[in-house]
């Protein structure tokens, strides 16, 4: 069994990525209804927590039919981290996670995310002012290193174990790769075989598919793995990969019923949770990715996108279109 402090995750969790504008609560309660066995918020800024940003306030909502969930709080400063763990501990999450990984330039030009990289010592620093500012457990979400010739994933993985977290997810990519190029999970595996190594690992990267997870799975060792943009606008894949290890046989893929069906939950949830106008914006850069290989489908996103309303677009989701099983 995978145990995160008193969490038990079963015996090879698939975890849901926190992805900024994408895993918000509606997106995950889909995720979660479709298998996901951990889910995490977006990343939010410990400096915006501090300074009572609204955005990143509203981050902070969790429900409870999503748990175990956790928070991923991201920063460069060891008194803002602490203290925003503290904020954090206010709404009752099951984790903290703390992201060193996000690559975009934005969050790297303020020494946070994967800025961190470069800088191990100022890592272990962050990670244990997080760790002693809560009792909650602490884990980390971290990247291989700044560029191939810095890859220090081996000694971050010990140090951050030192120092009291309870779990480590590793994408396997570089930061300088961003989200480009083929992940090296060979890296994850030498973290794994590191007879040092107590805490769970769970590997991230590249798994778009029920039998690549389960490739990796048996190669790698890992005691889990995290799917990211796969699951963007494709909640069935955790069910997909569950399905898979446990009997050997593919699942069909969603019918065009069960795609309507995930629009319709997504949008109803988006408005319920940020009111109509928000909701019915926002989920507007969804629609490609849930009807993605269905032909015909232009002229319907092209109303999707436009239309104001909920009541106008769940008319234009009752549409009829060919019946196709095409991922």
């Amino acid at each position: 069994m995978v145990e995160i402090g008193n969490i038990n995750l079963g015996e090879f969790p698939v975890l849901l990525a926190p992805m900024e504008d994408v895993s918000d609560p509606p997106f995950r309660r889909l995720c979660k209804q479709h298998g996901a066995d951990m889910l995490y918020s977006e990343f939010i800024s410990s400096e915006g927590l501090i300074r009572d940003a609204i955005k990143s306030r509203q981050k902070l909502d969790i429900f409870d039919y999503e748990r175990p969930v956790g928070i991923q709080i991201f920063g460069g400063d060891e008194e803002a981290m602490a203290l925003s763990a503290k904020i954090v501990a206010t709404v009752n999450p099951d984790l903290v996670d703390i992201n060193f990984g996000c690559p975009v330039k934005k969050v790297v030009s303020k020494g946070a995310g994967a800025g961190v990289l470069k800088d191990i010592d100022l890592m272990v620093r962050l990670t244990k002012a997080v760790v002693n500012s809560t009792s909650l457990p602490v884990t980390v979400k971290t990247r291989l290193g700044w560029d191939e010739q810095s890859i220090n994933i081996e000694e971050v993985a010990e140090r951050l174990q030192d120092v009291g977290i309870s779990a480590l997810t590793i994408h396997a990519r570089t930061r300088s790769q961003m989200y480009k190029g083929h992940s090296d999970w060979s890296y994850i595996a030498k973290v794994k075989n590191n007879q040092r190594i107590v805490i769970p690992i769970f590997g991230n990267g590249d798994i778009d598919s029920a039998e690549k997870a389960l490739e990796y799975r048996n190669k790698y060792g890992v005691d889990g793995i995290m799917i990211g943009r796969a699951a963007i606008g494709y909640p069935w894949i955790f069910e997909e990969i569950k399905h898979y290890f446990a009997t050997g046989q593919l699942l069909p893929p969603p019918t065009m019923a069960d795609r309507v069906e995930a629009v319709r939950n997504h949008l109803l949830w988006s408005v319920e949770w940020k009111g109509e106008r928000q909701g019915v914006l926002e989920m507007r850069r969804h629609y490609a990715n849930y009807f993605k290989g269905i032909p015909n489908f232009k002229p319907y996103r092209q109303q999707l996108v436009t239309l104001d309303s909920v009541e106008e677009i769940l008319k234009v989701l009752n549409f009829e279109l060919p019946v196709t099983n095409d991922k």
